[in-house]
């Protein structure tokens, strides 16, 4: 039985080839950058205490508030967690905004209670406007980065009983204790 031979048939075949390999190449070549922004900071902490590390809010150009961003938590930190919380947040000249009280998430970082040293956290956020940022926060955990505690000098000597306690504090000079 012989095949009869169809003369689109060639013409179908190259139109194949050249389907499959555009579509091996679009495989291929990275997707493009969509507005993606990448930001690195580094944050100090203490041991087992929620740190701030970011601030996420729109604020449109007429000072309202716009859809709040996504947050995703690329990679999370190693030795400790992230939570996202939702805010009220009250500023005083923002961009072109004298004052403005807008809705926000804030991310605070927590360390495991005995860790000490550097963790890493990526955060990626997206924008309604479609912008993306990448956030690689360098948190530093201990060591030096506890906060210190300051008082009035005239207590310090009250605590010594060199001093009467209801001495009144010197104004503006405060000593690291």
């Amino acid at each position: 039985m012989a095949l009869a031979r169809n003369p689109a048939l060639p013409l179908v075949a190259a139109m194949v080839m050249i389907a499959s390999s555009a579509w091996a190449a679009a495989e291929i070549v990275p997707p493009p950058n969509r507005g993606e922004q990448v930001v690195e900071r580094k944050i100090n902490a203490s041991p087992n205490r929620d740190t701030q590390i970011g601030v996420y809010l729109n604020v449109k150009p007429d000072c309202s508030s716009g859809p709040l961003p996504t947050i995703r938590l690329s990679s999370p930190p190693s030795s400790g967690k992230v939570v996202v919380k939702r805010a009220r947040l009250k500023a005083t000249n923002y961009k072109a905004c004298l004052a403005l009280e807008v809705p926000a998430y804030v991310a605070f970082y927590k360390s495991q209670p005995q860790f000490s040293g550097s963790d890493a956290v990526t955060i990626e956020v997206t924008y309604p406007q479609g912008r993306t940022e990448i956030q690689k926060i360098t948190v530093i955990v201990g060591s030096g980065n506890e906060q210190k505690i300051w008082q009035l000098p005239w207590s310090r000597l009250a605590m010594a009983g060199r001093h009467k306690r209801s001495a009144p504090p010197l104004p503006g000079k405060l000593v690291e204790v």
